[in-house]
């Protein structure tokens, strides 16, 4: 199998695989090529495959950079700046190649809209680029509507036929259909906020999180990403919004809704350029929660996160 780029584009196929072996046969390859071809390299897939991955390189394994999914890309939010922008940036100017693996079996259906929007929008934060990430899917496992959605955020799917240009391709479809309305949670602790609230409400977070058994760092990163989401509210969402804090599956779930317009889809998943100064709040709240859901309309944006106790 061959999927090395000829020219400078950025490269997006989706793997579907049945086997172990395939799996296999196919990820090593592809890294493989990659190495001889002086390619800078990094594995990103859930941890068992990863082991797989690293057992098939042998010795090569030594010269690629491996990470464990399930905790670099456990927000998904995080996996365009913390993973592949990361690794990218840091071995430019030339081809580098990436095997991500962002959806697997037991991901929530919580998690799968994030995971979705995040295999589309990967499309839009390397267009141009000279990288190619390839993205395994697990056909005997996974849902035939997560392939579905494969299908129209990869411009190519690769088989044991061969490789394919996508027909549904059209990733900017999965980003609106995975826009979806954020219902209001009943049970949740409600505190509405403005200008001088703010503080008031870090407190609110910090009270309503202690009572509901969050302590330590976690308790910690949960009062700063609430403080980035008020302050964000006060000064883009028309002055005021409303904070929400809950308990869910063993989470802690906080909610900021104001009337601020988010029109930017990628916003909170780019790294800040160098000498930025703000635009960090969103994605700081992407670093520091488990998952992020936005939902973003013509009447306001409401951000939720999740933050395991």
């Amino acid at each position: 199998m061959n999927m090395v780029a000829t020219h400078e584009a950025f490269e997006h196929p989706a793997l579907f695989y049945r086997t172990e072996q395939e799996y296999v046969d196919r990820t090593v390859s592809f890294v493989q090529e990659g190495l001889d071809l002086g390619e800078p390299v990094a594995v990103a897939v859930p941890g068992p495959n990863l082991e797989l991955i690293r057992a098939g390189l042998g010795a090569d394994a030594e010269a690629v950079r491996l990470l464990d999914m399930t905790v670099a890309g456990r927000n998904p939010g995080r996996i365009i700046p913390g993973v592949l922008r990361a690794f990218a940036d840091a071995h430019g100017p030339g081809r580098v190649r990436i095997i991500g693996e962002p959806v697997w079996a037991g991901r929530s259906a919580v998690e799968y809209p994030a995971c979705a929007q995040h295999e589309a929008l990967i499309n839009a934060a390397f267009e141009g680029r000279p990288v190619t990430i390839l993205c395994p899917y697990d056909e005997a496992r996974l849902d035939e509507a997560v392939l579905t959605d494969a299908r129209i955020t990869h411009p190519t799917i690769v088989t044991r036929d061969g490789e394919d240009v996508s027909d549904a391709y059209d990733w900017r479809s999965v980003v609106d259909r995975y826009n979806e309305a954020l219902a209001p949670e009943p049970d949740a602790a409600v505190f509405p906020f403005g200008a001088d609230e703010l503080y008031a409400a870090r407190v609110f977070a910090v009270t309503e999180a202690e009572r509901l058994g969050l302590a330590g760092q976690r308790l910690d990163d949960t009062v700063l990403a609430v403080a980035e989401l008020t302050t964000n509210s006060v000064v883009h969402g028309a002055g005021r919004g409303t904070l929400a804090v809950w308990a869910r599956a063993g989470q802690i779930v906080c909610e900021v809704r104001d009337a601020g317009r988010l029109s930017d889809p990628l916003a909170g998943r780019r790294p800040p350029a160098r000498g930025q100064i703000g635009g960090r709040g969103l994605l700081l709240v992407h670093y520091v929660a488990d998952l992020v859901r936005v939902h973003a309309s013509d009447e306001g944006t409401t951000v939720r996160f999740y933050v395991g106790c």
